[in-house]
């Protein structure tokens, strides 16, 4: 008999059930989260469009008697507003050229945005940093006169310096002095405005002839070329190119990757010999430049004079844009031509449904309620898959 004992056998451990989505890039998992919550949004404005209508109210009075009558009304309500919607924003070339129109300020404004939030920023300044690139950019249009194409450019590289100087001034405070970037931003931007308003009252910036607040109208050398009759300028073509330089800046180049490595983990950074503080100061150039730039489109291209309303939301916008974009160049595109789409397809349907204008904006403000939440649209949406490392790129952002 062998005196030696057998070993027993380890048993092999439990196989385990496969995660969902786990061949999916993060990229991926992230637009599908994306696309849910734009869902979401749009029946809660259906909602909003039923509770609203004047049809439904009446269906809803005899409801008892002839249930289907409300159905039937509620559909009609939600179906006829959201295909206005659609027709307003992509019906004809005359519409997608309005819907691109409107998207190019919020896609340069928004990587502004995106651009600090990889750095680990939350820049809510753009709006003032759009003010200040589009007040150099019209005294460059309308008092300078200069050859076509040399105009425009030179036009364009004031509006860049103009929002780079005022986005500087944040980095610079942030990195010499510790102060927190959203609270200099918001200051900033009541002093864009207000500067702006001052400025307007003076005989440089005030159109002769004229005592309201507006400025001579930009030269035709320095305008955006347009496509036909329509308001699409060149400025969307810039726009596109913006995000391409942002995509190479942050992927690409030796300057990027101590941005995205700074925006990680500042200390971390800062212990591998980094300069936290010039990365924060070339982050808020470059965002300020390209919050300058969506101010040239507005008043080289869009609107031409200057007025105290030239920045309208477009600042404010480019942060639920970025948000939507989840700081990515693609993404903040993307998110850009949804929100111009919205814009431009709601007045259509204000004119045709006489619903109120306001609806798209309470839909773009709930897409960034659900993409802001992505446990939320889960637990709605079951078949999600989950993110690796689920809001990276907003934590990035939100906590540098």
């Amino acid at each position: 008999m062998s005196t030696e004992t057998e070993a027993a056998p380890v048993p092999a451990p439990p196989a385990k059930e496969p995660q969902r989505g786990a061949g999916l890039p993060s990229w991926a998992v992230q637009g599908l989260v994306s696309l849910s919550a734009i869902v979401l949004a749009l029946l809660v404005g259906a909602i909003l469009i039923i509770i609203g209508d004047d049809q439904v109210q009446k269906a809803v009075g005899y409801f008892g008697a002839a249930p289907m009558d409300t159905l039937s009304a509620a559909l009609t309500a939600v179906g006829e507003a959201y295909k206005s919607l659609a027709v307003g924003a992509l019906g004809g070339w005359t519409p997608i050229s309005e819907s691109l129109t409107q998207a190019t300020p919020l896609i340069c404004g928004g990587l502004a945005v995106s651009l600090a939030f990889r750095t680990g920023l939350f820049n809510i300044g753009a709006q003032g940093q759009l003010i200040a690139g589009a007040i150099l950019a019209s005294y460059v249009g309308f008092a300078w006169h200069l050859p076509p194409v040399l105009h425009l450019i030179v036009a364009i590289v004031a509006g860049l310096i103009g929002g780079a100087l005022w986005g500087g001034v944040v980095g610079l405070l942030k990195a010499r002095t510790g102060a927190h970037e959203v609270i200099v931003t918001i200051m900033l931007n009541y002093v864009a405005i207000y500067l702006l308003a001052w400025l307007l009252t003076t005989s440089t910036f005030q159109r002769p002839g004229r005592t309201d607040p507006i400025s001579p109208i930009v030269d035709s050398n320095a305008q955006y070329p347009k496509f036909g009759d329509t308001r699409l300028h060149v400025g969307f073509l810039v726009a596109l190119v913006a995000a391409v330089f942002v995509w190479w800046l942050l992927n690409r180049s030796t300057i990027g990757f101590e941005l995205r490595a700074v925006g990680a983990n500042a200390d971390a950074s800062r212990t591998a010999g980094m300069s936290v503080g010039r990365a924060y100061v070339i982050a808020m150039v470059v965002a300020g430049a390209l919050a300058g730039l969506a101010g040239t489109q507005q008043v080289l291209g869009t609107d031409l004079p200057l007025t105290d309303g030239v920045a309208a939301s477009v600042g404010f916008d480019a942060i639920t844009v970025a948000l939507l974009g989840r700081g990515t160049p693609l993404g903040t595109v993307l998110a850009g031509l949804l929100f111009g789409a919205l814009n431009a397809g709601g007045l259509q349907m204000q004119l045709i449904t006489q619903t109120p204008l306001t609806l798209t904006t309470v839909l773009q403000a709930v897409i960034v309620l659900f993409v802001a939440a992505p446990a939320l649209v889960r637990s709605i949406f079951r078949f999600l898959p989950k993110e690796r490392g689920v809001g990276a790129v907003l934590a990035k952002g939100w906590n540098g």
